[in-house]
């Protein structure tokens, strides 16, 4: 499994974009970065986007996707993947016909660019040959993440945003993770800042995998501010755990 980083930042500054992580070229997990970072062919591969929860920063380029496969004249859908109230939020507030254009119904129900396809919490779906399963995170609105597995067995777990929680760590992490992709937005100074918003601080991050388990093989950081991008990483390197680093725009990992 090889997962592309198109944007990894919990702002957007130069250099620095919002996440969406793109598995072996064909899946899409959060959809914070499309357009902006890849090409036209790349673009039409994307048959899937699951996502975490409905923050613009995660979901952003969905209606700019939908509106380069109408305006390219691609005959292919894209199904957008998330629990229920996901969904519903995409549906009401931006493919709405007012925010944007409702391409759940163009250019027909029938014939649609964007598909909806929902999923519970604690369910496995396929998904392209890979088997998706969703976990509730504790975040300021409802929101998932997902461990993701492909035909060899190979799994990564993403979080999204996420504060202090559970599910995801007794669930996921009592078996082998080989990658695992967790929020760190905040540095400590504003670890308040972080615990009402949903977030996780570099310490809040250790109390977390103390929670698990099984810890996976790799944990690498998502969602940093860019205003604070220095003071975080010397904070994730004084934790003192081996194979954790912040992520970068434009790496590739293989999983």
């Amino acid at each position: 499994m090889k997962v592309k980083v198109l944007g990894c930042s919990g702002a957007e500054f130069p250099g620095y974009n919002p996440p969406g992580f793109l598995i072996d070229g064909k899946i899409l997990l959060d959809a914070g970065t499309i357009g902006a970072y890849l090409s036209e062919d790349a673009q039409w591969k994307i048959r899937h986007v699951i996502v975490s929860h409905a923050h613009l920063d995660h979901i952003r380029g969905i209606p700019f996707l939908a509106d380069n496969i109408i305006i390219k004249k691609k005959k292919h859908n894209v199904t957008v993947i998330g629990i229920a109230q996901v969904l519903k939020a995409l549906k009401d507030n931006l493919l709405n016909n007012r925010i944007w254009p409702d391409f759940t119904m163009i250019p027909n129900v029938e014939k649609a660019v964007i598909r909806f396809l929902k999923i519970k919490p604690g369910k496995r779906i396929e998904v392209n040959g890979y088997k998706v399963t969703a976990y509730r995170v504790n975040h300021s609105v409802p929101a998932a993440g997902y461990l993701v597995e492909d035909k060899k067995g190979k799994r990564l777990l993403y979080t999204g945003d996420t504060g202090p929680t559970h599910k995801i760590w007794e669930k996921a992490c009592r078996d082998k993770i080989h990658c695992a992709i967790v929020e760190v937005s905040f540095p400590e100074k504003m670890r308040e800042m972080a615990l009402h918003t949903g977030h996780l601080t570099a310490g809040l991050l250790k109390k977390e995998i103390a929670k698990m388990k099984v810890i996976p093989g790799r944990i690498l950081i998502t969602h940093p501010k860019p205003q604070h991008i220095k003071t975080i990483t010397a904070e994730i390197k004084k934790l003192g755990i081996p194979n954790i680093r912040i992520l970068k725009d434009g790496e590739v990992i293989t999983v």
